[in-house]
């Protein structure tokens, strides 16, 4: 039930709901709107923000193999702005994300996010062809709507501590509460 919430509190959102249609507009193989651009949007939901806390930027991930070129993310951030000015677009192919982490090739966004750093961070929507919302979650989505800040099984301490202290999460949103072990054992796939 938890997909559920993630579900609604997007389709509650017009801003979120544009930048959904933006990434669907690009007709991209495995493309998402992912990270915290899903996960500010639920928990400034739970906190019951009026305004939605800045974005940092919106991260559009995508899978294609065969057009592992920066350029190619390069220009289609320079799309995505085009049609919806003022977000920040940041756009990466997960084909080829592996080289970053030193991991063995990623079969597609969903193992690509299983690398990411926290549990609620690996979580992406997507507008499907009947205008609905489908998701994708590493980890589940329990850490997300639990406001539950976990790092996931590949991230070192040292890096989540960091990233804690550099994003300010704790301040943005103070109901969160902090796991300190790595959870492999929550539940991971797809909802739509």
């Amino acid at each position: 039930m938890t997909d559920a919430i993630v579900r609604t509190i997007l389709s509650r959102s017009i801003h979120r709901l544009a930048m959904l249609r933006g990434v669907a507009s690009l007709d991209l193989p495995d493309a998402w709107l992912a990270a915290g651009a899903v996960r500010n949007a639920v928990w400034d939901a739970l906190h019951a923000y009026d305004t939605a806390t800045p974005l940092a930027d919106a991260d559009v991930i995508w899978f294609a193999p065969d057009r592992p070129d920066p350029a190619e993310d390069r220009r289609l951030e320079t799309v995505l702005c085009a049609r919806l000015p003022g977000v920040r677009w940041s756009v990466r192919n997960q084909a080829r994300m592996h080289h970053r982490h030193g991991h063995a090739p990623y079969a597609n966004c969903l193992d690509a996010m299983r690398a990411w750093p926290e549990t609620a961070t690996s979580v992406a929507a997507r507008v499907v062809r009947d205008g609905g919302i489908a998701l994708q979650a590493a980890y589940g989505f329990d850490d997300l709507v639990g406001l539950i800040l976990r790092p996931g099984p590949h991230c070192a301490p040292a890096v989540f501590r960091q990233r804690l202290d550099s994003k300010g999460w704790l301040r943005l949103w103070p109901r969160l509460t902090i796991a300190s072990g790595n959870s492999g054992a929550a539940t991971s796939g797809m909802a739509s």
